[in-house]
């Protein structure tokens, strides 16, 4: 969630003079290829005004039919199924994975990272939400996957990446993308990008402990504060043109939080950043569904990282540094990538706009320094690093920025997922003599809307339209929906977040091999 923008205002639900009709979607899953721009997905939506309501104020209808419905909410749906082998002797603890993303900024904010590591074991995933624009969303869904994936290398093959290089040799290739073809790329940056990993990869192999490589515990920890740091070094030193230069200090004075994942042969493996989660599904015995989140948000909400946040500063600042649920009275995340403004000194906020030989208007910065800056910094980007072995029950892991997680719980997403995945609608036992008919009536409903068929063949796409759609009584509303997706640009972020999931299914056959073990 934005951490510049006011509390989400709440969707009226007296809202009228709404139309709409729905249908399986015929639009086949997005396919893997080259990136381009994200386009708008306003596109395609008409809007007239309608005769005087009851009070006399004229009401905007918005007509969304069948087809455009679904271009929406398919734009950026992504289906990958992985060759159960993964070329080196083993199974692929990962089956398949599923994605999509819904804006509601303009451009969106959250970006997506899913790739193989091709000189280490394993699969990246990650989910990054940007705040002040997308700029270092964008540039850390690039980077942070090499970061890790070279940190948790041996040396042997450093070496062969160095020596490739000093040789001018094809390099070996790190990673395989998984990219939409509206992923983009900062294609102007990659040499800048390309020239810091080299650097990074010769410092560890100076360090002569690299060894076999570390251990993904440590790859995280060192390549997420590592690339923090790269960000800000990149937004204060001269760079080979103007174009470059903006990009880093977008990169740098935006923000984003974080949850990227590892799956390889020891298990999960997941480090967090601000409120972004993964949760993760399993099956007990009895057939029933349960959720374990892997991550803990990194918000007010969490006590722990409030005594976190308070304990790095003087007892004097207690009642400023934490300000209307945020920090320093402006950010939500406490743990965040970018955001110098919380982490630079005032002189060299200030040296680096004025000096910058950038248009600041153009890139949408301007001088600013929160209320009470007295003892920067006041935000970093360490990730909190979890470890989960894979049990034969674990299904599927749900990784997602908070826009989906503010319209419901874990629980309620791994309850989708399960029956998106199974076909089997989960319906609990109730004695009739808890209830009275009214509330029997609104069970019913209920049920009978979680008994409709699934719309959607990604579950990606089938969690964000739950999301949307549901209303206060647990029913799929369409004209709720409809009204969601038909919000102009400009209105769409007070209602509600950008939504960015991926689900990734697990092996069951790795995840039994392994267990016995």
């Amino acid at each position: 969630m934005s951490g510049y923008v006011c509390s989400r205002v709440l969707i009226n639900t007296g809202i009228r003079h709404l139309s709409s009709s729905f249908a399986t979607s015929n639009v086949s899953p997005a396919t893997l290829s080259k990136t381009c721009l994200f386009p708008s997905h306003a596109r395609g939506i008409s809007s007239r005004r309608g005769r005087s309501g009851q009070g006399g104020e004229n009401t905007l209808d918005f007509h969304l039919n069948r087809l455009q419905i679904d271009a929406v909410m398919c734009a950026n749906e992504q289906s990958v199924s992985i060759p159960e082998f993964d070329g080196r002797g083993g199974s692929s603890p990962v089956l398949r994975f599923e994605s999509n993303q819904l804006a509601a900024n303009t451009p969106l904010e959250d970006r997506r990272s899913s790739a193989s590591c091709l000189q280490a074991r394993g699969m990246i995933f990650g989910v990054f939400d940007g705040h002040g624009g997308h700029a270092c969303a964008q540039a850390v869904s690039e980077r942070l996957p090499y970061y890790i994936a070279v940190a948790m290398m041996s040396e042997s093959v450093l070496e062969d990446l160095e020596a490739a290089m000093e040789t001018a040799r094809p390099v070996p290739p790190i990673l395989q993308w998984y990219k939409h073809r509206n992923d983009y790329n900062y294609r102007e940056s990659a040499a800048l990008y390309v020239n810091h990993l080299r650097v990074y990869w010769q410092e560890l192999l100076a360090s002569e402990e690299q060894g076999k490589g570390m251990s993904p515990v440590d790859a995280f920890s060192y390549a997420f504060q590592r690339l923090d740091t790269d960000l800000s070094l990149e937004a204060q030193v001269p760079l080979a043109n103007d174009l470059m230069r903006s990009t880093a200090i977008q990169a740098a004075f935006a923000g984003c939080t974080a949850c990227v994942a590892h799956v390889g042969p020891e298990g999960v493996h997941v480090a967090n950043v601000g409120d972004c989660r993964a949760v993760l599904g399993f099956q007990e015995d009895d057939g029933s569904w349960n959720a374990l989140p892997l991550t803990q948000d990194h918000n007010t909400t969490n006590q722990a990282e409030l005594k976190r946040v308070w304990s790095q500063h003087p007892v004097s600042e207690r009642q400023t540094v934490i300000v209307d649920d945020r920090l320093l009275g402006v950010l939500m995340p406490l743990r965040a990538f970018g955001d110098v403004r919380f982490k630079w000194r005032r002189e060299l906020q200030q040296s680096v706009l004025e000096n910058g030989d950038s248009d600041l208007e153009a890139l949408n910065l301007y001088q600013y320094s929160p209320p009470n800056y007295l003892t920067p910094p006041y935000l970093d980007a360490t990730p909190e690093v979890t470890y989960h072995r894979l049990r034969p029950q674990d299904r599927f892991l749900i990784v997602a920025s908070d826009g989906l997680w503010d319209e419901m719980s874990n629980e309620e997403a791994v309850r989708l997922v399960a029956e998106h995945m199974t076909g089997v609608h989960l319906q609990a036992r109730v004695s009739a003599s808890q209830l009275n008919l009214g509330q029997m009536h609104q069970l019913l409903l209920r049920r009978r809307a979680r008994a409709t068929p699934s719309l959607d063949r990604n579950a990606a796409t089938h969690l964000i339209r739950h999301a949307l759609s549901t209303n206060e009584y647990g029913e799929m509303d369409q004209e709720r929906l409809a009204t969601m997706l038909a919000l102009p640009s400009d209105l769409a972020r007070m209602y509600r977040d950008d939504i960015t999931v991926t689900v990734i299914y697990f092996n069951s056959n790795f995840s039994q091999s392994s267990h016995n073990k």
